[in-house]
């Protein structure tokens, strides 16, 4: 049985009363969604405290949840709504889209340098992340979204060209882009090396 079958028949579940099944979606999804939150929170403790909230949300709806979408992206989308309103609640702007931290495609290289406990060996790697961040952070809105959902958040194309409402040719397109600046960034800092 696949993913989306089991997050479908998790679902069913909840929907004919069985809590059970609902603590089984809350800890699969439960690290993605903390860390997705964290993206637009700062304090750790706060982040908890809003994805538990979403997770609450989405307990409430999810008699509404027709399973046009894939469960995670139903969710992904509370959690979203969730940070935001919890920003504006406390008198602080909301971004208008995700931020993103690194791509995935360098996150192995970095993981391999953290193993190498060499005082440049860790700088290597703060460089390495801080350029991959900064790269995603001055891509366009559409460029950065697409990349953060891929790599960040594990989506498959057909699952980020629903949240985003386009075609997944468009989607494929965004992605290469994002990684094409980030590698065209990363390339000065790696043969200096």
């Amino acid at each position: 049985m696949g993913e989306n079958e089991t997050d479908r028949m998790l679902v069913e579940r909840v929907q004919q009363g069985d809590t059970r099944a609902y603590d089984l979606l809350v800890r699969k999804y439960q690290h993605k969604i903390v860390a997705l939150v964290s993206r637009y929170i700062n304090d750790w403790t706060e982040c908890e405290d809003i994805a538990q909230e979403a997770f609450i949300r989405a307990y409430r709806a999810i008699g509404s949840f027709r399973g046009e979408s894939q469960f995670y992206t139903w969710l992904y989308k509370i959690a979203v709504n969730t940070a935001k309103n919890h920003l504006v609640s406390q008198g602080r702007r909301p971004p208008t889209d995700d931020i993103a931290i690194e791509d995935a495609q360098h996150v192995h290289s970095a993981e391999a340098l953290r193993d190498c406990a060499t005082p440049e060996h860790e700088l290597l790697r703060q460089e390495i992340e801080q350029t991959v961040f900064s790269t995603v952070q001055a891509l366009p809105e559409d460029l950065r979204m697409a990349i953060t959902l891929r790599e960040v958040e594990g989506m498959s194309y057909e699952e980020i060209a629903e949240v985003m409402n386009c075609p997944i040719g468009t989607v494929r397109s965004r992605i290469f882009r994002a990684r094409e600046a980030i590698e065209q960034n990363l390339r000065p800092l790696l043969d200096d090396r």
